[in-house]
């Protein structure tokens, strides 16, 4: 390593970057967490980088740096740059009606109450917008984070949100016969809106979505390990996901079925497998204004305007699965943005700094400020419902979710001069 990328040389304390290690590995003792990688930059130059505990216990594989991790919503901004890569060349625009180019979703109806009867519905107001998909504001629910009749209605209709072996165009009519829970641009409201958008740029590229992402911004970034599918070959370096088991106050390993080949159900808010090496360089493009090694993906304006908060006053004051998420931090087009770092629990480093995690524990940030950016990757599964942010943070079973305040704080604590204030971030958003 050059002199000039040692992370003293980058403003970190070697010690205390040296101090993050045991504190993770402790996690990992306990039985608490199978095992994380993370990896932290500055400048675009690696300070801190590490392999703690297990890929998977019973076999005694341990983790490495090019572990393979189910990233679920860390899709989210991937997706969300190539639909932004469309608008710069005015394919798409935030202003248009999705039914352009998905009839599927056209005359639609809207529950009167969102845990109500699914009889019980209104005309939607208007048509879903391109922004509305890209800030959660089209009324398209998840089952997870859904209450009474439409949780079920979803389930039914949909089946597994991430595993699934409907076509493309069979989940979008599957789709089209459910009701909104809220009318269009009403509110921010976490569901499939960022998988319809991904289907949405299929259509207007004219090929898979697995295909566009592969063309446009996996294959030129070099992120040869992010798909939505893995080949045979490397399924050795694929991280088992564990959740805890109340009898033996243990981990379990929860078996997830692999497809044989590419499926034709590419979710794009949350299907894509993923490294932290891979993930490090999309942030990296992110954080130096859409551009990489001399790749541009996006213009500096338009990664701006994705940073920009898109929710309103009176949206703001709406939780977010039981949490007080956006009165201090925004969201703007496929990412969530710090603002106001007092007594932010959700939130960590400098104002301005991006993110979206994933359900399994996946989390990464992007702070301009300090120009830092950080991944931390796990496979972490607890109980998700309507309400249940509190409880994925830090309820019973979840305690292997405390360990990314603790690498969050060891990484911001490590920097010296502390240009930033920081409080504790959260797995819970």
């Amino acid at each position: 390593m050059p002199d000039d990328a040692t992370p003293a040389a980058q403003g970190f304390d070697p010690a205390r970057l040296a101090a993050i290690r045991p504190a993770l590995q402790g996690f990992v003792d306990r039985g608490e967490l199978a095992g994380v990688v993370t990896l932290a930059s500055r400048g675009g130059q690696i300070v801190h980088a590490d392999a703690v505990g297990w890929r998977d216990i019973a076999a005694g594989d341990p983790m490495r740096s090019d572990t393979l991790f189910r990233i679920a919503s860390m899709s989210k901004p991937i997706t969300s740059v190539a639909a932004l890569m469309l608008m710069e060349e005015g394919r798409i625009a935030l202003e248009d009606p999705i039914t352009r180019w998905i009839p599927e979703m056209a005359d639609l109806q809207v529950l009167r109450d969102a845990t109500g009867p699914l009889d019980d519905t209104t005309p939607a107001q208007r048509a879903i917008t391109v922004e509305d998909l890209l800030t959660h504001r089209s009324g398209v629910a998840y089952a997870p984070f859904s209450a009474g009749p439409l949780k079920q209605a979803y389930e039914a209709a949909l089946g597994d949100p991430g595993m699934n072996r409907m076509s493309a165009d069979e989940w979008l009519a599957a789709l089209g016969t459910l009701p909104l829970a809220y009318q269009p641009g009403e509110r921010f409201h976490y569901g499939h809106s960022t998988d319809v958008l991904g289907f949405l740029i299929g259509r207007v590229e004219g090929k898979p979505f697995r295909q566009v992402l592969l063309d446009r911004i996996f294959t030129p970034l070099g992120m040869a390990d992010t798909d939505f599918w893995m080949p045979p070959a490397k399924r050795d370096r694929l991280a088992s996901l564990y959740a805890y088991q109340e009898s033996g106050d243990r981990l379990r390993k929860i078996e997830l079925e692999l497809y044989d080949q590419p499926p034709g159900y590419t979710p794009g808010g949350g299907g894509l497998i993923s490294s932290a090496g891979d993930y490090h360089r999309f942030a990296r493009m992110l954080l130096n204004a859409g551009e990489l090694d001399g790749v541009r993906l996006l213009r500096p304006e338009t990664v701006r305007l994705m940073r920009t908060n898109r929710l309103t006053d009176a949206q703001r004051q709406v939780p977010f699965a039981g949490m007080d998420l956006w009165t201090k931090s925004g969201f703007g087009l496929g990412v969530s943005i710090a603002e106001d770092l007092t007594d932010n629990p959700y939130a960590c480093g400098a104002p301005g700094s991006m993110t979206w995690p994933g359900v399994f524990g996946t989390w990464w940030q992007a702070d301009p400020v300090n120009d830092l950016i950080l991944i931390y990757l796990i496979q972490h599964q607890v109980p998700v419902s309507a309400n249940s942010g509190s409880t994925i943070a830090t309820g019973r079973g979840a305690a292997g979710r405390r360990a990314l305040p603790v690498y969050q704080q060891g990484i911001y604590g490590a920097l010296q001069g502390h240009p930033a204030r920081v409080d504790p971030g959260s797995a819970g958003r």
